[in-house]
């Protein structure tokens, strides 16, 4: 998991959006428990932002130079799916979710 690592290389901002009490969230707040800690050593620098609000379906989004955002509804997704999300938008704007 070495791309946990280089997040900000291509990343300016990292935002995860949730609701605290829904269940199509849980995989998502699960994810954060689990891996905010982890990435935020990594990347020191990177903003990741955590919103909560109720009835929000479960987002990830990713702003990268010049204001190009990426966001990928991540109901349904387990965390490891989540996980390889993330990954793929580390790679640069480009990549499709």
């Amino acid at each position: 998991m070495a791309w946990r690592g280089q997040l900000s290389r291509n990343l300016k901002e990292l935002r995860l959006l949730f609701s605290p009490t829904s269940p199509s969230s849980s995989s998502t707040r699960a994810f954060i428990e689990n891996n905010y800690k982890d990435l935020k050593t990594k990347n020191p620098k990177l903003p990741i932002l955590i919103r909560e609000g109720s009835g929000i379906e479960p987002q990830l989004w990713a702003r990268y130079d010049l204001g190009v955002e990426r966001g990928i509804r991540l109901e349904g997704l387990n965390e490891e799916q989540i996980s390889k999300v993330l990954e793929k938008l580390a790679e640069g704007p480009d990549i499709k979710g």
